[in-house]
């Protein structure tokens, strides 16, 4: 895949972080569950909005790819997209990883009633498992594109339409390779 139409890669319902017109998209699939996500959010993420998203020179995506089709992963994955037909994707996301080692049903409805969600309406929307599909989508491309655990990053050119020179990233890595993948493509006309 040397280049392709965005919309191949990132989906209307993706939640982003970023500004929508950055050059630079990069997206994450990952796994509420795993350690090194975990580890990326907590030390790599924070660095990237402070360098990259808050200068608006690169957009982060998140996509899941739970590592497990029927454990807490795909229950978090779930809850998250819940949270975020309500605005919260991303208030949810961060506890999720806050509390990835303590994870059940009654920690995440704990987190839906912190982040003042409709405890009928996520609760409905748990239960519905519609979710479900998107999210194995998800997972699918993240195989399709090679990842075979997670996280898993692909960082690519955007004009907002289309993507070209993507770059993929297995694993949690230093910041510096991050960095240096960032600026390479930053640097591209």
């Amino acid at each position: 895949m040397a280049s392709g139409r965005l919309a191949d890669i990132l989906l209307p319902s993706t939640p982003t972080l970023g500004d929508p017109k950055a050059s630079v998209l990069m997206i994450e699939f990952s796994d509420f569950t795993c350690g090194y996500c975990g580890r990326f959010y907590r030390e790599t993420l924070p660095a990237l909005k402070a360098e990259y998203l808050g200068a608006g020179k690169v957009r982060f995506a998140y996509r899941d790819y739970p590592r497990d089709p029927e454990g807490w992963g795909l229950v978090a994955a779930h809850a998250a997209r819940c949270a975020g037909e309500e605005g919260q994707f991303w208030g949810m996301h961060d506890r999720l990883f806050d509390q990835h080692a303590r994870l059940g049903t009654g920690v995440i409805m704990q987190l839906a009633k912190d982040l003042q969600l409709n405890e009928k309406t996520f609760a409905a929307c748990m239960d519905s498992q519609k979710h479900v599909p998107a999210i194995m989508a998800d997972r699918e491309l993240a195989t399709a594109l090679g990842f075979r655990g997670t996280p898993g990053f692909l960082v690519v050119r955007t004009d907002g339409h289309r993507f070209s020179d993507p770059f993929t990233i297995p694993g949690a890595v230093r910041y510096d390779v991050f960095r240096a993948e960032i600026e390479r493509l930053l640097k591209k006309r």
